[in-house]
């Protein structure tokens, strides 16, 4: 699976961020994605309750 996030989308309400701070983290003030470190449906289920809807499945 591949997601993509829109940075103009996004309202940084940090929900990702604090769903899953082992995918979704802030490393040297840069936002990165590490999908591996979660199953595609955890992933998915954090990205759907986005609320600016900033993320992108890409298949």
């Amino acid at each position: 699976m591949k997601i993509q996030w829109d940075k103009q989308t996004c309202s940084h309400s940090g929900n990702c961020v604090k769903s899953l701070p082992e995918v979704f983290k802030v490393v040297d003030g840069q936002f990165m994605i590490e999908l591996d470190k979660a199953t595609d449906a955890e992933v998915v289920k954090v990205i759907n309750q986005c609320p600016s809807g900033a993320f992108n499945r890409v298949d």
